[in-house]
């Protein structure tokens, strides 16, 4: 096998296959995001990914190549942070994560002919304390709109990660160790 299916529209996702060698045809699929009742967060990562994997084998006709669904979250203190609805939440979210630790948690899961593999990269992160001022330019800079926690490590809010215990490219939303594991258990030949 030479090629997978990607569901997703990230670009970071897109960048990071690439990085490791692996060529992908897009097709995003669309489910329902919701957090169940007292759903931890590993649990909810995981159960994403396998739903996206699915929902986009839902829509193939045959399922020819392999198909690569991922889902990151932000945990602080056992509350899931999702993407900011709007900048005053954005504010609210990097203001819980300053001065301490919060988990990113990324589950992946690959879909084929052999059934569903997933796998779960959790890291730690230290964020810095944030003043008023800063939270308020990063929150200004647009950056936060669309990323889980309301940073991006890989942009301007890898300036307020003091430390991190685990994964950068999990963080960044697919961990590249446990994605070429389970390429591989699917026959991928990925240098390493």
């Amino acid at each position: 096998m030479t090629r997978i299916y990607l569901a997703s529209r990230s670009p970071r996702r897109a960048e990071l296959l690439q990085q490791i060698g692996v060529d992908f045809v897009v097709i995003p699929s669309d489910i329902d995001e919701s957090v169940y009742n007292a759903e931890p967060a590993a649990d909810y990562v995981l159960r994403l990914a396998q739903e996206k994997a699915q929902a986009c084998a839902a829509g193939l006709e045959v399922l020819d190549m392999p198909i690569l669904a991922a889902d990151t979250t932000v945990c602080v203190e056992g509350v899931i942070l999702g993407k900011p609805e709007h900048d005053d939440e954005a504010y609210a979210m990097l203001s819980s994560m300053s001065g301490g630790w919060h988990e990113v948690h990324t589950a992946i899961a690959l879909a084929s002919t052999h059934g569903m593999q997933v796998a779960l990269s959790t890291t730690r992160v230290k964020m810095m304390a944030l003043s008023h001022e800063v939270i308020m330019a990063y929150v200004a800079s647009g950056e936060p709109r669309d990323k889980a926690g309301a940073y991006g490590i890989q942009g301007l809010g890898g300036t307020l990660i003091e430390r991190i215990e685990g994964s950068y490219s999990g963080v960044m939303g697919l961990p590249l160790y446990e994605t070429a594991s389970l390429l591989r258990n699917c026959g991928f030949t990925i240098p390493g």
